[in-house]
């Protein structure tokens, strides 16, 4: 669900400032979209409710990235019995002018595949910050 949406309350809207930050802290030419999922009936049928989703997107093509743009999807379980959500995990797919360029998910085995693979430096920072962000969601109440 877009991080805009999430932003309800104190808690969360600090977390998803944080994310950025630390997104922007590893790659300062990124921008952010707090709103990267279109508001259409076809869309919102795809879109998870337990999710926190940001854009970033880089003036043009980026070399390093072998992208434009990238898709964070931050995924929770919700424990509907005491309200608590805990991370399972961060998806991210960066896109160029042909599509999905590559995928990393931290709920496998934290390896980047596609066939535009980003430089070995760009990865690494992708998985520290990753792992700075399931520090930040460590404990998370809503």
């Amino acid at each position: 669900m877009n991080a805009a949406e999430q932003a309800i309350g104190l808690e969360v809207t600090t977390k998803i400032a944080a994310v950025v930050n630390l997104f922007k802290s590893e790659f300062p030419d990124a921008k952010a979209d707090l709103k990267p999922w279109t508001n259409d009936p076809e869309t919102r049928e795809l879109v998870d409710p337990n999710s926190i989703d940001i854009g970033f997107h880089f003036p043009g093509w980026s070399r390093r990235f072998q992208s434009r743009s990238i898709l964070l999807q931050i995924r929770f379980h919700k424990d509907h019995l005491d309200q608590s959500h805990r991370l399972i995990g961060l998806e991210a797919a960066a896109f160029n002018h042909q599509g999905e360029a590559w995928r990393l998910s931290t709920v496998e085995r934290w390896q980047i595949i596609g066939n535009c693979q980003p430089s070995a430096e760009v990865g690494e920072k992708l998985k520290h910050f990753c792992r700075q962000v399931f520090e930040l969601f460590r404990c998370f109440s809503d």
